[in-house]
């Protein structure tokens, strides 16, 4: 059961990175380097992102549960949150913003809807989930994997704060969007991880 709940979190990672470039590419007036991979939630086609939200945040969550016992308390909790943050934010919609959907006026929206507030707020909480997370691990992780652990944690929070400070710069958008590829390959990495030093455990206990 463990082994399965980790590998529903290693899923997650590559589904949403395979899943979300598609849609950047095909839906039809969208920017990456204007627009939030959050925004593919609008318009024709937009229950595809939400799905996505909702699946990849549920695998993680899973993915988490299965880290718990090899890990600190702030690392599975932290990863728990990101999940259930994802989820949360794929359930209340973000704001149509900058012309996208096409239709929609450039720059800012006008006044913010419930759930586009509900989709900022599940989205900070998640994203700083996942930043407690990796610090945790990397606390207690030597060599390269702690040092990729403490890089992805502090790229994340830099990123996302100058995401909130740069009020849509392509800077700043095309650097959160790093940002977002490389917290998902920890997460995919800290499952796999996990999930081989399992199976040797395992395998020296039965020996």
């Amino acid at each position: 059961m463990r082994r399965s709940l980790l590998l529903a979190g290693a899923v997650a990672g590559p589904l949403y990175i395979v899943v979300g470039t598609i849609e950047a590419i095909v839906r039809d007036g969208f920017d990456i380097r204007v627009h939030p991979l959050s925004v593919l939630a609008n318009g024709d086609g937009g229950w595809i992102h939400i799905l996505l939200l909702v699946v990849t945040g549920a695998l993680t969550a899973l993915g988490a549960l299965g880290v718990r016992p090899s890990v600190r308390r702030a690392a599975w909790i932290g990863l728990l949150v990101y999940g259930l943050g994802l989820v949360a934010a794929g359930f209340m919609r973000a704001d149509p913003v900058d012309g996208f959907p096409i239709g929609t006026p450039d720059g800012p929206p006008t006044s913010v809807s419930w759930h586009g507030v509900g989709h900022l707020l599940a989205g900070a909480i998640g994203f700083i989930g996942l930043i407690v997370a990796c610090v945790s691990v990397a606390r207690m992780a030597r060599g390269r994997w702690g040092l990729f652990s403490l890089v992805t944690g502090v790229v994340y929070l830099v990123t996302f704060i100058g995401l909130g400070a740069g009020g849509g710069r392509p800077v700043a958008n095309l650097a959160f969007t790093v940002a977002v590829i490389l917290g998902w390959a920890w997460v995919t990495t800290l499952m796999l991880r996990t999930a081989a030093s399992s199976h040797t455990v395992l395998e020296e206990a039965l020996s």
